[in-house]
This record gives structure tokens, C-alpha cells and sequence, in this order.
């Protein structure tokens, strides 16, 4: 079944509140030796303050927050600050980008260690910052915001919910196009297009998700058919899909700043059979024995474990080259890692994907994903679009 969205995507949202999450974040300074915290990854920023614009700096000290950027955003800075709920907690500056580094550097004073974000500063950046806190001692942090990030709260999980509904109805309303080309191999008629190319068919979901009211695709949408589906990243191509191609699918949409993220494999014409059906079973039979292991207290690392068993038992451990999954939220690559090692604990309002997949060059591949938030009692899935494989 695909859940059908309101007749406006838009309303009954509640509000995205930014309160006590710098203070999150202060509480994780004592064990990282700093005193501050120089936030640049914009999508940590947004989260801190609600602003989404394409250019800011964010300091966070132990007791204020400025938030920097340029005379673009003077209006949108201060409307979104003040949406978040935090508008009399950060002072914010706009100007020029010396003017920002100016303000950051005196707001600094009295500190002793600035963390810099290391995943979001340029070597050359480091060497700016270095030469302005000459009397600082810049410590590379990883990971301070985005471990707060990855549990969700009831306005987040409302926004994902909604874009992985915008990604199930944009594939129910172009899945013919598939249908067609198994039977015809052309798509139907007043389509505007002949032969069915991977190309066509992402850029038609892609297009779906946009009327239905996605601000984006969540990252750029895999299509690979036939050949190409042994790929677990191929890019959508002028290869034409027929009748007796897998197809993989990997989407999500992005709805207020949040993503979704799903895949599904289908076989175009009618069932699979020989090796491809058998191998369609075996991710099947993981991923729903991953879903299953997903739940609060549970390790990542032992839903990765529990997908990969039961491949590698079928005798495809090697071509399962990935991780199970991922965090999303603001990004489409977010902490935990669900993967093999990953140590990460789920806890309640920690979304994760759960996407085994298995590879066969010359043969076609195969994986299947839905997004899940961790619930008191187990998980819920945000994706929902049917499992079935024939189309």
C-alpha cells in the first residue's frame, strides 16, 4: 500500500524548535578538551539554529552563540533564528567575510580550545583560523553535532515521514512507465518518449516527487537496469530497459530540509527466475531479518551482522560489498553508521536505513532499503511503497 499524502503537504506541521540543542552540544565539550566550538557544516548549523542558508558560521561557547553570514541572508538569518525558538539566545552578525572571522575571533576571547569541525574545514582554513586564535589551541573535533543529529524528534520524524510519503506516491505514479516497457517495450502512449531508458524513467521520478511537493531529489536517483543493476551506484544511463532487466531503484525526496531514502528492485516483465530469483529471495529474507533487528539498545553493528549471515550462508558474502545502512535526516548520509565494526547504539528516534543488497556481474544485482525510526518497542518504517518484485 502507498499512503496517500494531504491535499496540502505543507500543513499541520509542527513547528522545527532549535531549543537546548547548543546546549546538547556544550554538555560534549569537557570530554572533547575544548571550551568552544566552531561550527562551519551547514547542515550542523541549520540543526543548531534553524537557518538554512548557503554561507554561515556558527560559534558555540560555553555561554553564547553567534551565528555569522552575509548580506544576502540579513532578513532570512533573523526569521529563521527567531522560527526555531531560539531568537534571543544567538547574537547574529552580518557582514563581509573578514567581518565575520572579526566577530568570531573577539567572541572568542577568553577561550583557551576552539574545536574545529575536521570533516568541514579545508587545510587552508585551518591555517586562517590558526594565524587569527594564535594564542588558541585548535583541536580537530568529528562527530560533536552530528551524534546529537541522529535522534530525531517529533518534528523531524513528521518531516522525513512526509518525504518518504512524497517518494512512495511519486513511484506508484510512474511505475507504469516500467510496466510498459516489459510488455511493449516502449513507454504508453502521450508520454512524449519512445524506448524507456533509465534516463527517462529517473528523470520522470524525479519530476513526480517535485508535484508532489519535494524541494529536491534527496541525492541524485539510481536506475539501473539489466547489466547495470551489479552496480550498486551506477548512474541512470541511455541503456533502454526491457522485459527480463532487474531494476534498482534507490530515491528519496526532501521535504523542509529533511530527506527519505528507499530502494527497491523490481523485474520487469514477470517473475525472475534461475539465480536472480534465488538471489532476490536471499536479500529479501535479509532485510527483513534486518528490519527485525533494529530496535533501542541494539548495536548497528549487529543488524549489519544479522543482513550479512544470511547472505554470506547463501554464498554471497563477497558480493555484498557495503554497508546494511545509514543515518538520514538533514543529510542523506548521517550518523549511526550501520555497517560492519559500527559500535553505535540505536536509541529511541534514531533513524537508520536497513539496505542489503547482493551484486553478480553478468548476472544483475539486487537491494532492497526502507528507512526506520527506532520506537520504544522495535521500529516503524517511514518507507512503505509495496515489496513486490514483478512488474
Amino acid at each position: 500500500m502507498v499512503p496517500h499524502l494531504p491535499n496540502d503537504p505543507r500543513g499541520d506541521l509542527p513547528p522545527l524548535s532549535a531549543s537546548g540543542h547548543a546546549d546538547r552540544v556544550r554538555r560534549r565539550f569537557a570530554d572533547e578538551g575544548i571550551d568552544a566550538l566552531l561550527v562551519t557544516d551547514l547542515s550542523n548549523i541549520r540543526w543548531l539554529t534553524g537557518f538554512s542558508g548557503s554561507a554561515a558560521m556558527l560559534l558555540v561557547s560555553g555561554d553564547r552563540s553567534v551565528l555569522t553570514s552575509d548580506g544576502r541572508y540579513r532578513t532570512q538569518a533573523a526569521e529563521q533564528v527567531r522560527a526555531a525558538g531560539i531568537g534571543g539566545d544567538v547574537e547574529i552578525v552580518i557582514g563581509g567575510l573578514a567581518a565575520q572571522r572579526d566577530a568570531l575571533v573577539a567572541a572568542l576571547g577568553g577561550s583557551d580550545a576552539v574545536g574545529l569541525e575536521a570533516d568541514a574545514v579545508s587545510w587552508s582554513d585551518q591555517r586562517l583560523w590558526s594565524d587569527l586564535l594564535e594564542a588558541v589551541s585548535l583541536v580537530p573535533t568529528r562527530g560533536i553535532v552530528e551524534a546529537e543529529r541522529s535522534v530525531k524528534d517529533e518534528g523531524e520524524l513528521i518531516r522525513m515521514g512526509r518525504a518518504a510519503a512524497i517518494a512512495d506516491e511519486a513511484l506508484a505514479r510512474v511505475l507504469d512507465l516500467l510496466r510498459a516497457a516489459g510488455s511493449t517495450g516502449s513507454v504508453p502512449a502521450g508520454a512524449g518518449v519512445g524506448q524507456l531508458t533509465e534516463r527517462r524513467f529517473a528523470a520522470a521520478l524525479d519530476n513526480a516527487m517535485r508535484e508532489l511537493g519535494s524541494e529536491e531529489p534527496a541525492f541524485e536517483t539510481i536506475v539501473a537496469s539489466g547489466e547495470n543493476s551489479a552496480k550498486p551506484h551506477a548512474r541512470p544511463g541511455e541503456r533502454v530497459i526491457v522485459a527480463g532487466d532487474p531494476v534498482v531503484i534507490d530515491f528519496g525526496a526532501t521535504f523542509d530540509g529533511y530527506r527519505s531514502d528507499m530502494t527497491r528492485t523490481f523485474f520487469v516483465g514477470g517473475e525472475p527466475s534461475g539465480q536472480l530469483a534465488r538471489i532476490f529471495e536471499v536479500v529479501g529474507d535479509a532485510q527483513r531479518a534486518g528490519v527485525a533487528a533494529v530496535g533501542p539498545g541494539v548495536c548497528a553493528g549487529d543488524v549489519d551482522r544479522t543482513c550479512r549471515d544470511i547472505i554470506t550462508s547463501a554464498g554471497w558474502g563477497d558480493q555484498f560489498e557495503h554497508g546494511t545502512g545509514h543515518g538520514v535526516g538533514l543529510d542523506i548520509h548521517e550518523a549511526p553508521s550501520v555497517g560492519p565494526g559500527s559500535t553505535a547504539i540505536l536509541t529511541v528516534g534514531t533513524v537508520a536505513t536497513v539496505e542489503p543488497g547482493v551484486y553478480l556481474a553478468g548476472v544483475g544485482g539486487v537491494r532492497i532499503e526502507d528507512t526506520l525510526v527506532v520506537t520504544a518497542d522495535g521500529s516503524r518504517s517511514l518507507t512503505n511503497f509495496t515489496k513486490d518484485v514483478a512488474v
